[in-house]
């Protein structure tokens, strides 16, 4: 039997591939606890820097896999979401590489990952409004925080399709890219973010998402708390250090 993620790995890079091609990629109980097992792994695992979440060149995702819905449906109350990983938080960058249709529970699947990378062909949508279907693996609370209120509730409202240059202006999507390049450039942007210091990288990030909701006072002492620590690691001085011996000069990211 096809597993219905595959893994490789690309470096520090760790891709996962939804392996659904005759349900167009839509999330099953099992592929929902193996995507758990892999985000697990990915955010134990030391050589793994940042993890790209892609469905191939066709489709991303169509969501929940209706014909599985009781057993989808019995985890809504759980630990980790009924497509098994979207209230998990990882400790480390994570990348969807989008192409095709991008709805229901894969556009929160997408929103879960800190950034989204789409091909031309990308289509991102609250499709599962026609059927009665609820968000309930983040779809309510992170399409918000990265649209806008306005914008989201009139996807969430409204179910209608979103393309990619849309997405991309209501800043849904970081990049739009030619069709089938999605994956090559969330790779791209991957192999650039792990060759960062990658203590400074996380506990920046970390202080983003702390922060969300908190006034600025609180938020403020969040960003401390973690830039102490990131100081404590060395990460800065060293750093630092690179810097007085020509590193970085100009701007430069090599």
């Amino acid at each position: 039997m096809d597993l219905p993620v595959l893994i490789s790995a690309d470096g520090p890079v760790r891709i996962f591939r939804l392996n659904r091609p005759a349900a167009r990629n839509a999330i099953d109980a099992r592929t929902a606890r193996l995507l758990r097992e892999v985000w697990l792994a990915f955010d134990a695992d030391p050589g793994a820097r940042v993890g790209i979440l892609t469905g191939g060149g066709q489709v991303f995702c169509a969501g929940a896999d209706l014909k599985d819905l009781e057993a989808l449906a019995a985890e809504v109350d759980g630990e980790h979401g009924p497509l098994g990983f979207t209230r998990l938080a990882v400790s480390k960058p994570t990348i969807a590489a989008v192409a095709g249709y991008c709805v229901a529970g894969g556009l929160e699947l997408a929103c879960w990952c800190d950034l989204r990378i789409a091909d031309e062909t990308a289509v991102f949508g609250c499709f599962e409004r026609r059927f009665g279907v609820p968000l309930v693996d983040g779809g309510t609370q992170r399409l918000p925080r990265i649209v806008g209120l306005g914008r989201a509730l009139e996807m969430i409202l409204t179910g209608r399709p979103v393309r990619a240059h849309e997405a991309r202006a209501m800043g849904l999507v970081s990049e739009v890219v030619p069709e089938g390049q999605a994956l090559r450039r969330a790779t791209e942007l991957a192999h650039a973010m792990a060759a960062f210091p990658q203590a400074a990288l996380r506990n920046d990030r970390q202080a983003v998402y702390e922060g969300l909701g908190l006034p600025l006072s609180e938020g403020l002492k969040v960003e401390a708390r973690l830039g102490a620590d990131t100081l404590a690691s060395g990460e800065a001085a060293a750093g630092a250090r690179s810097f007085e011996l020509g590193k970085g000069r100009g701007g430069a990211f090599e």
